[in-house]
């Protein structure tokens, strides 16, 4: 096994200590020789980080010993080396920018579904009440060209702020579907998920823990149902393959 562990996650949860938590969190990961990007805002955290399996628990644990952070679960790859340079925490007005204020996880998520049943529906070709189910692409254009879900809703958005405007252009078209919203870690469905529930989507979900979460649990041989491509990661590995490996784009670009 590759020496480095990476872990992606984040948290909807109430936070009014942001100054003291920053300097706290960036102690104890530059204590113990971590390198990414941990994001604080009133809504929450979201965090990249990466460094010796050791050090990254042991991080891991001291942030789940806040009760705010009880139970947190973190996205797991490897690599042969750290892919960030250097250690940034950061407080930011949004985790993720939606520029849409009433948008509140915190207060409540929308139906999130769970990897493995995403690849049964994608498998038989319907979920279990029959509906064709589309999969709709929340991450920017970019990030799409990479690697996507095989015939994916895709708006190519240049930034998620543009994702509610595209939504409410293209309701309509999602009336008679199960929509599966999707992004890397799971973070932008979160809001993304709340707004087409408050647009009359009724029948739309939002993937549990992302692209990452559906490859970590679903891919066999190599292969995870409904995928092509890589997973667009902002590090420098770029693009994990779904073993989640690090992948050149030439054998992964999206076809």
């Amino acid at each position: 096994m590759a020496p480095i562990l990476n872990i992606s996650t984040y948290r909807f949860v109430p936070l009014d200590d942001l100054p003291a938590l920053r300097d706290t969190l960036h102690q104890r990961a530059a204590a113990l020789q971590l390198k990414g990007t941990v994001l604080l805002a009133e809504e929450g955290i979201n965090l990249f980080l990466a460094g010796p399996a050791e050090g990254v628990n042991a991080w891991l644990d001291a942030l789940r010993a806040d009760a705010r952070f009880a139970g947190l679960e973190a996205k797991e790859s490897w690599s042969d080396s750290t892919p960030f340079k250097r250690l940034k925490v950061k407080i930011k007005r949004e985790i993720i920018r939606m520029n849409r204020p009433t948008i509140r996880p915190a207060n409540g998520r929308a139906p999130a579904l769970a990897p493995e049943v995403l690849a049964r529906w994608l498998t038989q070709g319907h979920d279990d009440a029959g509906r064709p189910v589309r999969m709709l692409d929340t991450r920017n254009a970019f990030e799409v060209d990479d690697g996507a879900f095989d015939n994916a809703i895709d708006w190519r958005i240049a930034k998620f702020t543009e994702f509610p405007d595209a939504l409410e252009a293209h309701r309509t078209e999602l009336q008679d579907v199960t929509v599966v919203s999707y992004c890397t870690g799971g973070i932008r469905c979160e809001k993304a998920a709340i707004l087409m529930q408050d647009l009359g989507l009724t029948n739309s979900w939002q993937l549990e823990g992302g692209i990452l979460k559906y490859l970590e649990l679903t891919t066999r041989d190599g292969v995870a149902p409904g995928w092509h491509g890589r997973c667009f990661v902002f590090d420098e590995r770029v693009g994990l393959d779904p073993a989640l490996h690090p992948a050149p784009a030439s054998a992964g670009a999206a076809a």
